[in-house]
């Protein structure tokens, strides 16, 4: 029976090998309370093989046990976790599994008992006819996308381990036993460790490389080679002669009755170099399902006039779908492209749930590395992390985020290992383009991203420019521990709260002191810094030194990184007001990461303080381009037309966000600005009460910006009351004396006004980037001190 899970139909008549016939262990008669094993029906270098009843369910199953070994803790567990995986597929081309536990010591599966025989016995020898062996290769590649999209890699295909039932439905076999049956297979990725059977093995299998989906590829273009001439593509009078076959000789022709499409098949399976071959069992199954004349094999003679018809209207489907995904991702220069692409959050599948940072963290990065290629719009982190837990179609997806392709996979974190599949998908059709496992130490992680990030780049016919090749090419390592801290510090620092934000630091912090030279954290160390004062009450004085320091600290490390370079311009901006040298931080970061729509957001805020407002607008405009969904970015274009006098349109904009979120607190708040500065300070007091009782009772942002409004209508001793509780939250945390300032101005006390002011320049108020523009401080425009304070601060 070659150690299949079977009940087969010589089985089932008593035509049962001798040596495979016979009574279970004592052992094996009840497992637990669960399982009654009746007999033995097969066993093979894979195991021994048991029908049992499921006493529990009242259903006829198959207990497959391991072959005895010395199988230590840490394959065990490997083990486990692969046919866990492999369990929780559900495809009809794939052996269902019921469970799995160890007897004994020994590990054992529980699967669906099959009536039949498998491939290598219905072969017999013989050759199949095109047709039969196009059906059985095309359902071999179905059961196999739906293993490799979840990052399943088989890695022993061959005809004993492919069974087809009476009906006629293959069924794969054996998912995760190779690794575990190897001897020398510790860690079941490392290079070195040989997998597999000698005369299916892919040529990287045989060297002793990594094995991929790819190498499932090859396999089955073995497989299909057999079914069609009868003997294996390689062969030789021993392993070591099959392996020199497989790896030096090409195959010998197929049978002349082959369909030349069909040859063409098999031998681009068959190529020596994975990147020759089929990159994925979609692909492998989309060139089976539509090659002509292998259709009309399939069907047969019959009925010829009704297929001709059919076949006319596949083939201008086919062409209208091509013209038509031709079409839209083709430049105006005429090249085939794919404008935009969103990576959605990639799915954690290592059964932790403590690891989701580390998935979250890929997702991140990755899109950070696409993001570095100017000729492609890719959707940010923020908005693709807005699909984490709720995952509607994908069309919906890519129309919500305007996104031509979509990538999406999963992550298996296994201690020092990781593994990653990617999926690109056609966001107007939900056809999978292609599917890609990586298999890498965590060391090994940050070269990862980056050939991922070109393989994705390839697929979709972007073009990369030296430097971009080079930036995503250049050899990184890190510390493994380091960049654990460092993706747990990026899972905090998301959550943009002043606990998660402290949490980032302490994270970030670890990072460099296992790994001194990673430059990626000092960049995300500034970053944290910067925004400390407006999430934890962090003085300027106190957060910004910190940030210029961590952010030149990653600059001599690596120039190149974007973000490093963003978080000095803000420095500059909005602690040393050294604009020119702003404007130039903020234009590098923009020439690094062009499709960084947060950079663009930074940038328009800092051209709308200098009073650049025409630029202000067509940069916060690009950030929404390149990310539609951020109401923040919809609410800081309202706040530049604020600024610009422009209210009507403000006022226009901000009810649109409003109405698209009904909970974000910005827009009642930029209302409220709007409304007052056209002589209704009654409605902006209503806007502004909306704004606070959205858990916003301590942000002394909307706080002072009602003490204003109360002052301009006369509310004196509201406005007052609003002084006292920002005195009183200064005693527990930063409160900008500019908020203060606000109240005073609205109150008619000018020159109390600019002494906070003044008090607020020795802070090195964030705030005071705004006072050019800020129309609440329009009477003081006229004032020797207040202008003086202006050309202090280089505005």
């Amino acid at each position: 029976m070659g150690g299949t899970i079977s009940d087969s139909k010589e089985v089932r008549s008593g035509a049962v090998p001798p040596e495979a016939s016979g009574p279970p262990p004592r052992s094996l008669t009840l497992m637990g309370d669960r399982y009654a094993v009746e007999r033995e029906i097969g066993h093979g270098g894979m195991g021994r093989v048991f029908a049992a009843r499921d006493l529990k369910l009242g259903r006829e199953v198959a207990i497959k046990l391991l072959p005895p070994g010395a199988h230590s803790d840490e394959q065990l567990r490997r083990f486990e976790q692969e046919a866990r995986a492999a369990g929780s597929l559900d495809h009809p081309n794939v052996l269902v599994i019921h469970d799995i536990g160890v007897l004994e010591g020994e590990p054992y599966i529980v699967s669906e008992l099959l009536q039949g025989a498998t491939l290598r016995k219905r072969l017999g020898g013989k050759e199949l006819s095109p047709a039969k062996a196009v059906d059985w290769a095309l359902q071999l590649a179905q059961g196999l996308r739906a293993a490799h999209d979840k990052g399943i890699v088989h890695r022993d295909l061959k005809p004993e381990n492919l069974f087809v039932t009476n009906e006629g439905r293959l069924k794969i076999l054996d998912f995760g036993i190779a690794k575990l049956a190897a001897p020398s297979a510790q860690s079941g990725t490392r290079e070195g460790a040989i997998l597999g059977t000698v005369g299916y093995m892919a040529p990287e299998q045989v060297r002793g490389q990594r094995a991929d989906q790819r190498s499932d590829i090859f396999a089955c273009g073995g497989i299909l080679y057999e079914m069609l001439a009868g003997r294996r593509p390689f062969e030789g009078s021993s392993d070591l002669e099959t392996a020199s076959a497989i790896l030096n000789q090409e195959p010998s022709p197929l049978p002349r009755h082959v369909p030349p499409e069909l040859d063409r098949i098999v031998r681009r399976c068959l190529e020596k170099d994975p990147a020759d071959r089929f990159q994925s069992a979609a692909d492998l199954a989309l060139a089976l399902g539509t090659t002509p004349s292998l259709a009309k094999g399939r069907l047969g003679l019959r009925r010829p006039r009704q297929f001709g018809i059919a076949a006319a209207v596949i083939a201008l489907a086919i062409g209208v779908v091509t013209v038509l995904t031709l079409t839209r991702n083709r430049r105006p220069d005429g090249s085939k492209h794919a404008q935009s692409l969103a990576v959605l959050p990639l799915e954690n599948l290592s059964g932790q749930p403590d690891q989701e940072y580390f998935a979250d963290g890929l997702t991140d990065a990755l899109i950070t590395d696409l993001s570095q290629i100017r000729s492609l719009r890719v959707v940010s982190s923020t908005s693709a992390m807005r699909y984490k837990k709720a995952r509607p179609p994908l069309r919906e997806i890519a129309s919500a985020l305007n996104a031509d392709l979509i990538v999406e996979g999963s992550v298996v974190r296994d201690h020092d290992q990781v593994r990653v599949t990617a999926r690109l998908i056609d966001g107007a059709t939900d056809r999978h383009l292609w599917t890609r496992s990586y298999e890498r130490s965590v060391r090994d992680v940050l070269n990862l991203q980056g050939e991922m990030a070109r393989t994705i780049a390839r697929e979709i016919r972007v073009t990369l420019t030296p430097q971009e090749e080079a930036r995503l090419a250049v050899a990184r390592s890190v510390s493994p521990e380091a960049h654990e801290a460092y993706l747990m510090g990026r899972y905090a620092f998301n959550k943009r709260t002043e606990a998660g934000l402290k949490q980032a630091l302490q994270y970030y912090r670890r990072a460099i002191d296992l790994d001194p030279v990673y430059a990626p954290a000092h960049a995300a160390l500034a970053s944290t810094y910067n925004v400390m004062q407006f999430y934890a009450g962090f003085s300027p004085t106190i957060a910004f030194p910190l940030a210029r320091e961590a952010a030149q600290k990653a600059l001599q490390l690596d120039d190149s990184l974007a973000e490093a370079h963003a978080a000095l311009a803000r420095v500059a901006a909005y602690y040393d007001w050294e604009w020119a040298n702003a404007d130039r931080e903020f234009k590098r970061a923009i020439d690094l990461q062009p499709n960084d729509p947060d950079v663009y957001h930074s940038y328009s805020r800092y051209l709308a303080a200098t009073g650049r407002v025409d630029e202000a607008l067509e940069n916060v405009r690009h950030a929404q381009q390149l990310d539609p969904a951020p109401l923040i970015f919809k609410a800081n274009e309202a706040i530049t037309l604020y600024f610009a006098r422009q209210y009507g349109l403000a006022i226009e904009q901000l009810q649109k966000v409003a109405e698209l979120d009904p909970n974000f607190y910005v827009a009642y708040w930029g209302l409220g600005l709007c409304l007052e500065q056209r002589g209704d300070a009654s409605g902006a007091i209503v806007q502004f009460e909306k704004a606070l009782a959205l858990k916003q009772e301590s942000n002394p942002n909307v706080l002072a910006s009602l003490g204003h409004a109360y002052a301009l209508a006369n509310r004196r001793s509201d406005a007052l009351r609003v002084l006292e509780r920002l005195a009183a939250l200064a005693t527990t945390r930063y409160v900008p004396s500019y908020y203060a300032a606000t109240v005073q101005i609205g109150l008619g006390e000018p020159g109390k006004a600019i002494a906070l002011l003044e008090k607020s320049y020795a802070e090195r108020s964030t705030l005071l980037g705004y006072l050019k523009m800020d129309p609440r401080f329009d009477p003081l425009r006229r004032e020797s001190a207040f202008q003086a304070l202006l050309s202090r601060i280089g505005l």
